[in-house]
């Protein structure tokens, strides 16, 4: 069995069609879940978010929803054998997911190819394309699971970043967070991170990249990172 060893729970990933991926634990550590007691996973995967975001708030109760049925599997193996029990994983599209109480934060690190060709792998393809989730149903699953102070983080690429952008403040979302990453300084921005409330909060703008000029590790990265990674 594949897996990814982090320093206080482990990722199992040999069945699910998304590997660990430093988008993810990038993410997982840049969501901010202060004040946050409900939280729902869009697309959990292996259920690495989830299990980042109770390393860092142990009393958030996590409903995770993920449509592929081995990845299911997956994510509800690392959570059992995690310190952590109350993540509750729900095998279903988030279009007829429901739930019986509201959630203060939602997050997704989402599919987002719309027109590139597909490969043979059907999971793969569900998880990375749009086909299974688009934008519009992503932030319509976010309106009609939290109230007026809920909030929505997502990781894109740029391009997807800008069109995501523009769906978000049709439907009235107010941006309050956002990051730039690039892999090196010297390299153009290649993933947005970006934090949405559904009322106005005055937006923060931050840059980071995850190499020095050295190619080494860089200490923002660290900074962000460290209780995390097994060598940092």
């Amino acid at each position: 069995m594949t897996g990814f060893a982090f320093k206080q729970f482990t990722v199992a990933q040999s069945r699910s069609a998304m590997k660990v991926s430093t988008d993810g634990v990038l993410f997982g550590a840049w969501v901010c879940v202060t004040g946050a007691q409900r939280m729902l996973d869009i697309g959990t995967g292996t259920g690495l978010l989830s299990l980042m975001c109770k390393q860092r708030a142990p009393r958030i109760v996590i409903d995770a929803v993920e449509i592929d049925a081995q990845a299911c599997l997956d994510a509800k193996d690392n959570i059992s054998r995690s310190p952590w029990q109350d993540i509750y994983v729900h095998q279903t599209p988030i279009q007829t997911f429901t739930a019986d109480q509201h959630y203060d934060l939602v997050i997704s690190n989402p599919p987002y190819f719309n027109h590139s060709l597909k490969g043979p792998n059907e999971a793969r393809n569900t998880a990375r394309h749009t086909d299974s989730l688009s934008f519009e149903q992503l932030i319509e699953a976010f309106l009609r699971h939290t109230q007026e102070h809920g909030r929505l983080a997502v990781i894109l690429p740029v391009h997807e970043a800008n069109t995501f952008i523009v769906q978000a403040e049709l439907r009235g979302l107010q941006l309050a967070r956002r990051c730039d990453v690039s892999m090196t300084p010297d390299k153009p921005v290649s993933r947005v991170m970006l934090e949405w409330h559904r009322i106005y909060n005055m937006p923060s703008y931050d840059q980071l990249c995850l190499r020095n000029q050295k190619g080494e590790y860089s200490d923002a990265f660290v900074d962000l990172c460290r209780d995390f990674y097994l060598k940092m």
